[in-house]
């Protein structure tokens, strides 16, 4: 059965085809969450919370992507709702008055690999590891990312620059990079 067909079918209300479709995509959600959360159970109730929401909001769903892409912004947007929500609180920055230079050089020394690349991110303060991580793991670009952000395109992209500024540093710091 084909895609489409499953979603035809989910729509109708039909488990078996919402069962196929979570087998279909319960890995790779997975995964996805676990990026951002680094905790399986927590994961884990993102990921089911993800599929109650998509299965709840599945005539939402207009075909204009495919369904991995529409479900992964669920996935995506709940890890970070999660995040937010066991933090203390958040400090807002005003940098919509700032001009953005592009930079779009994220070379790093030849001996990096990405497993420490990413763990340098989730070192990351939060305003800055969540864009970090769409734009480099997840491969959103800065109009998707200030979607999902509810960000302003120059406040999105300031905070990749200095997001990637501080992950130099960090980097730096570990020995993982030569100057700039």
């Amino acid at each position: 059965m084909f895609q489409i067909d499953l979603v035809a079918q989910c729509k109708k209300n039909d488990r078996r085809a919402q069962l196929k479709l979570y087998k279909q995509y319960c890995e790779g959600m997975f995964c996805v969450a676990m990026r951002f959360l680094n905790n399986a159970d927590d994961a884990e109730d993102v990921l089911q919370e993800s599929f109650i929401k998509a299965f709840q909001k599945i005539d939402q769903f207009k075909g204009e992507v495919t369904f991995g892409s529409w479900l992964k912004r669920i996935v995506i947007n709940k890890s970070i709702d999660f995040l937010k929500s066991k933090k203390q609180q958040l400090v807002s920055l005003d940098e919509g008055y700032m001009h953005i230079e592009e930079d779009e050089d994220w070379t790093v020394e030849d001996g990096i690999g990405v497993k420490q690349v990413k763990q340098a991110i989730t070192e990351l303060p939060e305003n800055y590891r969540y864009v970090v991580q769409l734009f480099l793991v997840e491969g959103y670009d800065h109009n998707e990312i200030s979607q999902i952000l509810n960000l302003s395109g120059t406040a999105c992209r300031t905070r990749l620059l200095r997001g990637k500024g501080r992950l130099r540093e960090l980097l730096k710091n570990k020995k993982y990079v030569t100057g700039s």
